[in-house]
Order: C-alpha cells, then sequence, then structure tokens
C-alpha cells in the first residue's frame, strides 16, 4: 500500500491560540462527520458554538498538568498523527495500544512574537513559547502523504473546499506541510532572536532571518527577476506596516525608494520633504509648513523629482497634496492626511498614497542584511546624531550659528546619498546633490552644476550654493575637492576627517576663509 492521492478525514486535533474562524470551522467539521480532539481553552470555545468536542485527556486517559504544559506530549496523540498508514507495524502498534488515527491537525501557536511586542516581562514572554504546538505540527507536516495539517486561520477556507467530499488531496497536504514548517521556523527564529537580545548579542553565533510574505510584486528590480515583499513582524511605522489608500500596486523598486524616502525624512523634527529617485535624494528641505518645505525641496532639483517618491513627517494637509500633485509622482508617504488632502491627491488615480500612523523612532537601531554569493553581511544601522556639541572646528574661522545648523542637516541627508556623497545646503535646503562617483571631487562638481541647471531652470541669475555648507559623507582624500566646493560658493565643511592629508585640507580651508569642522564619523552608503 502506498500513499493515497486523497485522505478521508475521520478524526481532527484542533488546538489553536488564534480562534479566528474556529467555530465556523469546527461546525463544518462537525457536519461533516469528523471526531474533533481539543484541548483546554480551544475545546470550550467549540463547545460554546454548540460544536461536539473530546478533549484531549479524556480521549487520552492522562490530565494536563503543569499549567498546561502537557497536554498534547502523549503517545496516543502523537501515535496517532505519525502512524503511516501502509505500514503494517504501525498499523500493528496502533492495534495494540489503542491508537487512533488522526487525520487533520489544526494548530496555530502561542503568540509569542506578539507578547514579546508590547514589551511584556521576560518570564510572561519564556511563558508564551509553544512546546507542544510545533511538535504537532512537525509531527503532522512529516507525515504528509496521511495528516493534512493547517497552522493558519487563512487557509481553513481552501481546507474546507476540500473537504467537500471528505478527503484532502496529496498536492493539497504537501503545500501545507511547507507552510508548516515554515511556519515553525520563523517562530523559532523569532525565539531565538529574542534570547539573543536578551544577552546583548546584536550578531550573535548563528543567526536565523524568517520573514511573512505581504505580497507578490509584478517583478524585481528588472522585469525578467521574480520579487515579493516580506514582513519582519517588528510593525514599526514605515513601508512594510503602512496603509496603502490609493493607487496602484507598489513595485519593488517602488518600495526600495519610499523605504529610503521615508527613513530620510524621518531624521528631523521640522515640517521636512524628502523627495527620492532611485534610493537617492534629490531634493529635501526643512521649513515652518510642509507646502513651504515641498517647494523648497523641488526646486533643489524638479527634473529629476518627475516620477519621484516623496516623504513627508507630517499629516499631510490640502495645501501639501495640491503642491505635490502638481508634478508626476509615484508614492507619497506620510504619517497621516487629511480628509482635504486625500481627495485632492484621490484625483491622481495611479499615484500612491501610504498612511504609516506615526514616525520610526530614530533612535532604535534595527539590523541591514544583504547577500553575496554563500553568505550574508549584517551591521546595524548608520545611527550617530550629530549635534553642535559633537562637531570639532578645525579652522581658524569658526562657524556661524546658521553655518552649524546647515552644517548638521547637510551631512544628516549625506547619509542618505549613495557614497561618495556630496551635499550643498542653505538655510536647511538642499541646492545641490552629488551622489554615487568613483571620486569625490567629480561628486562636488556634479552637485554644483546640477545646481546650476536648476537655477537656470527657475530663470535665477545667482549663484545658487553662494553662502551654502557642504557635506562629504567620508574625509577629502586630497583639498582638491574641498577647493571644487569653495570655487562652487560654499563658505563651511563638514566632514569626517582622519585623512593623511587632513593638515593639507584643513590649510586650504584657512586659505578660503572657509569654516571646517570634522565629525569623526563616517556615513558611506553602497
Amino acid at each position: 500500500m502506498v500513499a493515497a492521492d486523497t485522505i478521508r478525514v475521520n478524526r481532527a486535533l484542533i488546538s489553536v491560540s488564534d480562534k479566528t474562524g474556529m467555530a465556523e470551522l469546527g461546525a463544518f467539521l462537525a457536519a461533516a462527520g469528523v471526531e474533533i480532539l481539543s484541548t483546554g481553552g480551544s475545546a470550550r470555545a467549540l463547545a460554546k458554538a454548540g460544536v461536539a468536542v473530546v478533549e484531549v485527556g479524556d480521549y487520552t486517559g492522562f490530565p494536563e498538568m503543569m499549567d498546561g504544559r502537557v497536554k498534547t506530549l502523549q503517545p496516543k496523540i502523537h501515535g496517532g498523527i505519525l502512524a503511516r498508514r501502509d505500514t503494517p507495524e504501525h498499523l500493528a502498534a496502533m492495534e495494540e495500544h489503542g491508537i487512533g488515527q488522526i487525520d487533520l491537525v489544526i494548530v496555530n501557536l502561542y503568540p509569542f512574537e506578539a507578547t514579546v511586542a508590547k514589551g511584556a516581562a521576560f518570564n510572561d514572554c519564556i511563558e508564551n513559547i509553544d512546546i507542544g504546538g510545533p511538535a504537532l505540527i512537525r509531527a503532522a507536516a512529516k507525515n504528509h502523504d496521511f495528516v493534512a495539517v493547517v497552522t493558519d486561520p487563512a487557509e481553513y477556507e481552501e481546507l474546507m473546499a476540500q473537504m467537500d467530499t471528505g478527503a484532502t488531496s496529496l498536492e493539497f497536504r504537501r503545500r501545507l506541510a511547507g507552510s508548516a514548517y515554515a511556519r515553525t521556523a520563523a517562530y523559532d527564529a523569532a525565539v531565538a532572536g529574542w534570547f539573543a537580545r536578551q544577552a546583548g548579542e546584536a550578531l550573535p553565533p548563528r543567526m536565523v532571518l524568517a520573514g511573512t510574505r505581504k505580497q507578490l510584486l509584478r517583478y524585481g528590480e528588472n522585469p525578467h527577476q521574480q520579487a515579493a515583499f516580506y514582513e519582519d513582524g517588528s510593525k514599526a511605522p514605515g513601508v512594510a506596516s503602512a496603509q496603502q489608500v490609493q493607487g496602484k500596486a507598489l513595485s519593488y523598486n517602488n518600495l526600495n525608494d519610499t523605504d529610503a524616502a521615508f527613513a530620510l525624512v524621518a531624521e528631523f523634527e521640522r515640517p521636512s520633504i524628502a523627495i527620492i529617485k532611485h534610493a537617492n535624494p534629490c531634493g529635501v528641505a526643512s521649513s515652518d509648513s510642509l507646502v513651504d518645505a515641498y517647494a523648497l525641496a523641488l526646486a533643489c532639483d524638479p527634473l529629476s523629482a518627475f516620477g519621484g517618491i516623496v516623504a513627508c513627517n507630517r499629516t499631510i494637509d490640502a495645501a501639501a497634496a495640491e503642491a505635490i500633485t502638481g508634478i508626476f509622482t509615484e508614492v507619497i508617504i506620510a504619517p497621516d492626511a487629511e480628509e482635504a488632502a486625500r481627495k485632492i491627491i484621490a484625483k491622481k488615480k495611479n499615484l500612491r498614497l501610504l498612511i504609516t500612523g506615526g514616525m520610526p523612532d530614530g533612535e532604535r537601531a534595527s539590523m541591514q542584511f544583504r547577500t553575496l554569493a554563500g553568505g550574508f553581511l549584517v551591521q546595524d544601522s548608520d545611527i550617530s546624531p550629530q549635534s553642535a556639541k559633537t562637531l570639532k572646528v578645525v579652522s581658524k574661522r569658526a562657524p556661524s550659528k546658521n553655518e552649524i545648523a546647515d552644517m548638521l542637516f547637510a551631512f544628516t541627508v549625506a547619509k542618505h546619498v549613495k557614497s561618495n556623497a556630496i551635499v550643498y545646503v542653505r538655510d536647511r535646503r538642499t541646492v545641490g546633490i552629488g551622489a554615487g562617483q568613483m571620486s569625490r571631487i567629480d561628486s562636488a562638481r556634479i552637485a554644483a552644476i546640477k545646481a546650476g541647471e536648476a537655477a537656470r531652470e527657475a530663470g535665477e541669475n545667482g549663484n545658487r550654493l553662494e553662502g551654502s555648507v557642504v557635506a562629504s559623507d567620508a574625509f577629502f582624500p586630497f583639498a582638491d575637492g574641498l577647493l571644487a566646493a569653495a570655487e562652487a560658493g560654499a563658505t563651511a565643511v563638514i566632514q569626517p576627517g582622519g585623512s593623511i592629508r587632513d593638515d593639507e585640507v584643513i590649510a586650504a580651508a584657512d586659505e578660503h576663509n572657509l569654516a571646517m569642522t570634522f565629525t569623526g564619523v563616517r556615513h558611506f552608503r553602497h
């Protein structure tokens, strides 16, 4: 005898923490003539719904004990799940020990992740580590030739459709088995990660990653690449947890750029706008209102902003919505939007509006991952807040109060620009950005060129960079990059310092009456 394609369900075991849809499923199984075994809370909920149920303790003759820690870890349960129906020795053992077949296992696990997320005490988290549940799931998944295992209420509908004839197909059971092992693996990953954090290990010897697929994407960075979007369960305000109010489905590149935009705008306290294109900012500004901040950010590089991503760190009002929808924009992300603003944005049917419900905690570190052939790199987030007190003035001329404010703004933006990064800022708005060049001097020149092009496009006669400050994400290896910034009109420089030629760079700054500060912190972004 071999595993049959379809297996009739005569007995089911139900033990669930999440009781969503359980009453309806229980009623369906009972109507199909399925005997239902169940534990504690699940049994009570089923009985309350009018579903006939047999308590596991009554079935096994072995009561629950130790505050429910021991209830299904029993041979009569696991034997009924693990026995192969095509193996005479297994069938003989079942007959000898009075073990009945269990054809369907419906289990979801203690809410460990949710318990941790709400900041529960250590012992509460420990008590929400499920032991019997994973054992049941893994046993049923291993014996999927004969047993169906369901771990998610979202699978109930398909289960009932399968069982219209009282049987489940082999193909269905195999899919369920794969889903079941993924669930227990993710659960174990969450537990392992929590224990590592309790021990203060940001980078433990063995790291396990897990995610839940939120959506399949049409394609990846390019149409020939497959892609999907996964959530890690952290629920921090951002792209993964945002509500999409309107617009067509987000693409891989949309999601990547939107995340970059929101991370940047979250750095600032005043009303701020970041416009992102291909993961690089093409305009960032802070002002007294979102609409003013948007106008200033857009002015930095209006050509690149066309078809970009706009991130706001305040609730969008009608004025901001009118301004942002004035040009073609792919995505808007914000903590909220007023009803009047939503109506304005709704006129652009393809424009995606994402509402996050809040801003992320800028001080909360998260881990960043990048795959390599045969492995992956892991690092914590680039969090190193600067202030006037942390800056080291190395030039003869000290920066003014306004220059310091612009320096801090520029260096923050530079952290979010692909290296090599050069950012010119005046009055808390970017006026020139050079990104992703192989040499720093090229980034400085490109930023100046783009600033000039934007000024000419706006009909301005003056030099936008005159009186600006310039930020570099890493030290100037030679004085030439700094001299290019001085020629462009910058009056102050912020950079990490640390070059073997720092003395030459400082001397060049003094020669051109530039104020210069060192941060001691580098912000490479590749």
